[in-house]
């Protein structure tokens, strides 16, 4: 959820990666300004397996038949304020990073350091904005918000892949963990930054919710662009249409598949964010970690009481090694930044509360948020961003057991039952994956004690293929244990969801 920019989770942290120079390449680049047009450890099954695959032959003879970014000049995205498009050798940041076409500082922290990176994907990149009154987004200099990635590989299966980014990342956060692999198989591939980044995301807007709620919107709107971009570049609609993403990511993916299902044929939600107006949600937990975790941190007499709180809170047993670093990171940043977007008031004038405030120390301390007690109007404005479990298309949600910023008991335990009483169970499959915490980067901290779910993601996306595809339905939700004779170096080839 709160995968917040340009931070790194090995303990202790360290600073984030700085954004890599624009740098001159040699390619075809058309500026094309002002436009304003009306108009997924590939483990279950196979690629081998014809009926999980989209037709890459096809695709491959269809853009060699077209060249090497033939059609650069003529793709236009639909309500663009601003684009351009650039002719690539290489869309992975295997050759995005020296091209300047992705920004590492983006995806700092998300993934394991060992995964591998894939190369030999030429194709087009576009770059550009939607029209947008906040400016918090400064990559290529623009100052604006709205910003989308669109990329679009030489040898092209006929799907798009599109995503929303994690916390208050830019557009390229997914570069490693998502748009590599799908690029490397053929996919198109789509990003936004959801209108709005930072820490100071919750500025925008003229009422409390109202920044989330853009991130809803600006997904729409740029699977609707990129459809119309996959057609100009390949002569045709794409035959597929997947959603992912993780923690806000994720979200998205499970909002987008409840309102508009007919944009999409699945997705897959990689510990997607719950938003409830009821509870849980952020400010149902998150409160109750400021407040006893320096108790149990302290040691002596009150120590064992704020365990045993900070487990009722969500926070799962076996999880205390993961504490302290999510105290020091995320769980008081999130609590704050979130809850102002949702209910200013609580701190007054004040911007975001006072950070690592001891109960009661100073008014609109966020250690006393009490949720339930707030104003009606408050949860009103989660209810604008609510879910409900009524998807539409086959959604796969992966979530790991030991998550101590999205707790999964809190989470998407919560969510697969809202899916299952919506009636909506025969589109859904649920994975928890055992040792798999909120952030990948961290298995190289406690390599003994976690695994990544990278792998677990893939896995799921090679299994939603087949089950759009051949119509195969993926295995019964379930947990997916960890092997005990797990080999750390061989983790990030080891998911499997098979029978």
């Amino acid at each position: 959820m709160a995968l917040l920019p340009g931070t790194a989770p090995p303990t202790p942290p360290t600073p984030p990666i700085p954004p890599t120079p624009r740098s001159p390449v040699t390619r075809r680049r058309v500026a094309l300004g002002v436009v304003a047009l009306a108009a997924a450890a590939a483990l279950l099954p196979s690629p081998a397996d014809a009926d999980a695959e989209l037709d890459l032959d096809a695709g491959a003879a269809l853009g060699s038949a077209s060249g090497h970014c033939a059609s650069l000049s003529r793709l236009r995205v639909p309500g663009a304020a601003h684009q351009q498009a650039d002719c690539l050798d290489e869309l992975t940041t295997a050759g995005t990073v020296a091209s300047g076409h992705t920004d590492p500082a983006d995806w700092a922290g998300l993934t394991p350091k060992g995964l591998a990176v894939p190369s030999g994907v030429p194709g087009v990149q576009v770059d550009g904005y939607f029209p947008d009154t906040s400016t918090t987004n400064t990559n290529h200099g623009w100052n604006h918000d709205a910003q989308f990635v669109v990329r679009l590989p030489d040898r092209w299966n006929g799907g798009l892949v599109v995503a929303g980014t994690p916390g208050n990342r830019e557009q390229y956060a997914n570069d490693r963990a998502i748009a590599d692999w799908v690029l490397a198989r053929g996919y198109a591939y789509a990003a936004t930054d959801k209108g709005n980044t930072g820490l100071a995301f919750h500025r925008d807007g003229t009422r409390p919710g109202d920044a989330v709620a853009e991130w809803n919107a600006r997904l729409t709107q740029l699977t609707r662009a990129a459809r119309t971009v996959v057609t100009q570049r390949y002569h045709r609609p794409p035959t597929r249409t997947l959603a992912t993403g993780m923690s806000n990511g994720g979200y998205l993916v499970r909002w987008q598949l409840e309102n508009h299902p007919e944009l999409y044929d699945g997705g897959v939600d990689w510990e997607g964010t719950l938003w409830r107006a009821e509870g849980p949600n952020l400010f149902t937990f998150l409160p109750s970690a400021l407040r006893h975790y320096p108790a149990h941190a302290a040691g002596g007499p009150a120590a064992e009481r704020a365990h045993t709180e900070l487990h009722r809170a969500g926070f799962p047993a076996g999880s205390e090694f993961l504490w302290p670093f999510h105290h020091q990171v995320y769980w008081d940043l999130t609590q704050r930044v979130y809850r102002e977007e949702f209910d200013p008031a609580f701190d007054g004038a004040a911007e975001a509360g006072t950070p690592y405030c001891a109960p009661g120390s100073v008014p609109g301390c966020d250690a006393d948020y009490d949720y339930p007690a707030r104003p009606p109007e408050v949860g009103a404005a989660v209810e604008r961003v609510a879910l409900t479990g009524r998807i539409g298309k086959p959604l796969i949600t992966i979530h790991g057991t030991l998550d101590v910023l999205l707790p999964i008991g809190r989470d998407s335990d919560v969510y697969a039952r809202m899916v299952r009483e919506a009636g909506r169970g025969q589109l859904f499959r649920y994975y928890r994956v055992e040792d798999g915490t909120h952030t990948d980067a961290l298995v190289d901290s406690f390599p003994d004690r976690l695994r990544p779910l990278l792998p677990c993601h893939r896995s799921a996306v090679t299994a939603l293929e087949a089950w759009l595809g051949s119509g195969h339905r993926p295995p019964a939700s379930r947990t997916i244990a960890r092997p005990a004779d797990a080999d750390p170096a061989t983790l990030l080839d080891d998911c499997s969801l098979r029978d």
